[in-house]
């Protein structure tokens, strides 16, 4: 019988700080990221209106700024503050949430090739956070996951 050493070498303890890290419930991963990316969408968002009325600050901004090439500024404008709002809320609540991230990274793209194409730090920042949530989902702490084992109890009492 071997004795063990009666101290770790470096490399044991860094796999036992491996090992901790691979503790972190994904939940908690998609949560973070749900809330942080929407986060930064929303309050996009909330630049271009005022109450219910995109302002005309939003449409001057598509018209010379954030030119996209074949869309009518005004529509554009209109458009982004939907979206701005529509899909950070659904990612809040954890419903439709890979079709929410993946129209949101659609977002992230067109910012970063049409409007802001050095900002690609940020973008990329964001474009994890949404990958993430595309290719794992929400986690259980989210209503597509309650919708999820709501169906699976109703096939399995039929």
């Amino acid at each position: 019988m071997r004795a063990e050493p009666a101290h770790q070498t470096l490399a044991d303890r860094y796999q036992a700080v491996i090992a901790l890290f691979s503790l972190i419930p994904y939940d908690l991963i998609a949560l973070i990221a749900r809330l942080s990316i929407a986060g930064t969408f929303w309050r996009s968002g909330q630049t271009k209106v005022d109450g219910w009325r995109v302002t005309d600050t939003a449409v001057y901004l598509f018209e010379n700024e954030y030119r996209l090439p074949f869309v009518d500024p005004w529509l554009a404008a209109h458009f982004a503050a939907l979206a701005e709002h529509l899909f950070p809320a659904l990612l809040v609540l954890g419903l439709a949430s890979r079709l929410s991230a993946l129209a949101l990274l659609g977002m992230t793209l067109t910012i970063q090739l049409f409007v802001y194409p050095d900002a690609w730090p940020t973008h990329g920042t964001w474009a994890a956070c949404l990958l993430i949530l595309i290719a794992a989902g929400p986690g259980r702490l989210s209503l597509d996951a309650l919708i999820t084992r709501m169906r699976a109890r109703q096939a399995s009492a039929a």
